[in-house]
C-alpha cells in the first residue's frame, strides 16, 4: 500500500463514507473513489463493504488495521516534526518517565530547559517495563526512570538520586528513625514497583516488618491516601514534595534509603545537542532538589 492508500483507508474508517473521507482529505469524491479502487486493485481484495449506506471494513481490512494505525501515528509524528521545524523550533523530544518523576522532577526540568531551547515535547508517563518497551519500539527518544537495571540495546545514564521519605498528617521528627516504623500503620508501595522493591529490601536488612494496611502501585495515590487520613506513607521524596499539602509533614528516613534516577537512551544512537542539553537540565534539577531543605506545609 502507498501512503495515499493508507490515508484514504483511515479517512473512510473514520468517516464511514467516501464523500466524507474526501472532505477530510480535502480532495474530490471521484478522486477518493479512484484512490480506493487503486489500493484494492494492488492488494487483490476489497477493503470495504457497503452496509446500510455506510462503508464497513472487510475482514481483511480489520486484520490490516493495527499496522495501518501504527503507520498513521508515525506519519502524524513526521507532520508535527515538520511543523516544528517550519516554525523555527530546534527539535522535538519524546520523553517517557515514571509517574512519580512526571509529577515532581520533570515539570521543573522542562520549565528550566524550554525557554532557551524552543523545543517541543511529547511526554508519556509509564511504569518501568513500558518505558523500556517504548524505547525498544522507537516510540520514545529517552526515558527518566528509577530503574537501575541494564537492558539490551539501551544505555543507562545516571543523573542523580532521590530518597525515600515519610509522609504523615501528624507531626514527625526529621529524620524519622527507620526502626520506629514497625510501630505505625503504613501505606506501602507495591514491590513490583522499583522503589517499592528498594523499600522492601531496606526494611528486610533492618529486620523491620511494617504494619501494612494499604499497598499501592503509585506514589501519588499513597500521598492522596495520607491526605484523606488513611494512614502514613513511605514515598519517594520527589512525589512527597510535589504532593505536600497544608497540615502534612514530610520527613527523611534514618538510615536513608537512596533511589537512583537514570536516563535511558538507545545504545547506538548518538545524542544530539538537544538531547545532551536536556539531560544536563534534568541533572541540574536533581542536584538542586537533593540539596534543598524539607518544608512542612502550614
Amino acid at each position: 500500500m502507498r501512503l495515499r492508500h493508507i490515508e484514504i483507508f483511515e479517512a473512510i474508517r473514520q468517516a464511514g463514507s467516501l464523500t466524507q473521507a474526501a472532505v477530510l482529505l480535502n480532495i474530490s469524491q471521484p478522486a477518493a473513489s479512484k484512490i480506493l479502487a487503486h489500493a484494492e486493485a494492488q492488494l487483490g481484495f476489497k477493503l470495504f463493504d457497503r452496509i446500510k449506506g455506510r462503508l464497513v471494513p472487510t475482514r481483511e481490512a480489520e486484520i490490516l488495521t493495527p499496522q495501518i494505525e501504527q503507520i498513521s501515528q508515525e506519519l502524524a509524528h513526521v507532520r508535527r516534526l515538520a511543523a516544528n521545524l517550519r516554525q523555527g523550533r530546534q527539535g522535538h523530544l519524546r520523553i517517557g518517565c515514571a509517574p512519580a518523576i512526571g509529577l515532581g522532577l520533570l515539570p521543573m526540568a522542562i520549565q528550566r530547559f524550554h525557554p532557551a531551547s524552543n523545543a517541543s515535547f511529547k511526554i508519556s508517563t509509564l511504569h518501568s517495563p513500558d518505558l523500556v518497551e517504548g524505547l525498544h519500539a522507537q516510540a520514545l527518544d529517552l526515558v527518566i526512570t528509577f530503574d537501575n537495571h541494564d537492558h539490551p540495546g539501551l544505555r543507562r545514564i545516571p543523573i542523580g538520586t532521590t530518597e525515600l521519605a515519610y509522609l504523615s498528617l501528624t507531626p514527625a521528627a526529621d529524620p524519622v528513625q527507620l526502626a520506629q516504623l514497625s510501630k505505625r500503620p503504613v501505606i506501602a508501595l507495591d514491590t513490583r514497583d522499583q522503589v517499592g522493591t528498594l523499600m522492601d529490601h531496606a526494611l528486610q536488612q533492618a529486620g523491620i516488618s511494617l504494619d501494612t494496611r494499604i499497598i499501592v502501585q503509585t506514589h501519588y495515590v499513597a500521598c492522596s491516601l495520607v491526605e484523606a487520613g488513611c494512614g502514613d506513607a513511605i514515598v519517594d521524596l520527589l512525589t512527597g514534595r510535589a504532593m505536600l499539602k497544608p497540615g502534612m509533614t514530610l520527613s527523611r528516613l534514618n538510615p536513608s534509603v537512596p533511589i537512583p534516577i537514570n536516563i535511558m537512551v538507545h545504545a547506538n544512537d548518538p545524542l544530539s545537542l538537544l538531547h545532551r542539553n536536556f539531560i544536563d537540565s534534568v541533572r541540574d534539577i536533581c542536584t538542586s532538589l537533593a540539596q534543598a531543605p524539607l518544608t512542612v506545609a502550614s
